[in-house]
């Protein structure tokens, strides 16, 4: 049970550091480097397009399990410490009340899948259905 509290431990650490990136990122004292880079980290995590493919068996998940800590580490140096630590006590402080712009949020990038998923639906549809009946016709 200890490994168990110490993973959870972790992962709520881990969450209050990217929240507090991201209230770096809008900080006005970070420098505009730190921020293009921070908004890259989150592009990338976010991005269904990934550097190592994830279908690859082991190596698919070296980019989220190796390049993406080390580039909140980097990060992390970036932003002024003051204002590293300014923003982990403002996260800290917006984890223990509860925000409900990680639901939104959550939300939003279902709705977003779940369009493209009918969008795709919809191509392949057209794009098959429709095609060989035409060419059954011939």
């Amino acid at each position: 049970m200890p490994l168990i509290a110490e993973l959870k431990r972790r992962a709520r650490e881990l969450k209050t550091e990217v929240l507090a990136l991201y209230l770096a990122a809008r900080h006005p004292r970070t420098p505009w480097y730190a921020k293009a880079f921070l908004v890259a980290i989150v592009a990338y995590a976010l991005s269904p397009i990934d550097l190592i493919p994830d279908f690859i068996p082991v190596l698919g998940l070296v980019d989220e399990i190796v390049l993406l800590p080390f580039a909140i580490v980097l990060a992390v140096k970036m932003v002024p410490a003051e204002v590293m630590s300014e923003c982990r006590v403002q996260a800290s402080g917006l984890q223990l009340s509860g925000s409900w712009m990680g639901r939104v949020g959550a939300a939003f990038i279902a709705l977003l899948w779940l369009a493209l998923i009918v969008l795709a639906a919809m191509w392949a549809h057209n794009s098959f259905a429709y095609g060989r009946s035409r060419d059954f016709l011939y």
